[in-house]
């Protein structure tokens, strides 16, 4: 499961890459019109990043898979593999409305499959296992859906707040979860 999921995570950051577009021209200011792009692909890379790293924290303590443990992680890589899809649209349009929207409504969807995945490996493991002592009550991963919930219709309201709210979720989950990693010393 874990080399799968490598994999589609890997195919995912090469879509994305392949996205960015030479501009027409060889002057510096011919790339002023990609900066959305490249910024909304820093943005989404960072973002993959993280799934991928809190994943590989998370299927290393699996002691078993099942299939719904299957299932939900598929879950998980469908909706990340829909980010190359949603980060060109966003980029492309200067982050409008719409594709601010859609771009979060993915982002959302990414999260609550995590956390499926995470409940559904916590079941399996049992609520006095290490995981669970580990996880706690994933505050953060709570407040993370909350957050996604408020910056969808923000973007219909002020681009700068829905953008900034998709920052500051990333930004509160790029230092890998250390919960997990602690149990496993």
């Amino acid at each position: 499961m874990e080399a799968f999921s490598d994999g589609v995570i890997a195919i995912i950051i090469t879509i994305m890459v392949l996205e960015l577009k030479t501009p027409l021209g060889s002057s510096f200011s011919a790339l002023g019109h990609l900066i959305p792009v490249f910024v909304s692909y820093i943005l989404s890379f960072i973002y993959i990043g993280i799934y991928w790293n809190n994943h590989h924290h998370l299927v290393t303590t699996i002691e078993k898979v099942s299939g719904g443990i299957l299932w939900a992680n598929l879950h998980l890589l469908f909706w990340l593999s829909l980010v190359p899809f949603v980060t060109a649209w966003m980029g492309q349009n200067q982050f409008a409305s719409e594709t601010l929207a859609l771009y979060g409504f993915v982002m959302l969807m990414a999260a609550v499959s995590y956390f499926i995945l995470q409940s559904l490996i916590l079941k399996q493991h049992g609520p006095n296992s290490a995981l669970a002592k580990a996880l706690g009550s994933d505050l953060k991963g709570k407040v993370s859906l909350l957050l996604y919930l408020i910056a969808i219709p923000s973007a219909f309201i002020s681009h700068w707040i829905s953008g900034g709210i998709y920052v500051f979720i990333a930004l509160m989950w790029l230092v890998p979860d250390k919960r997990i990693e602690r149990m496993l010393k």
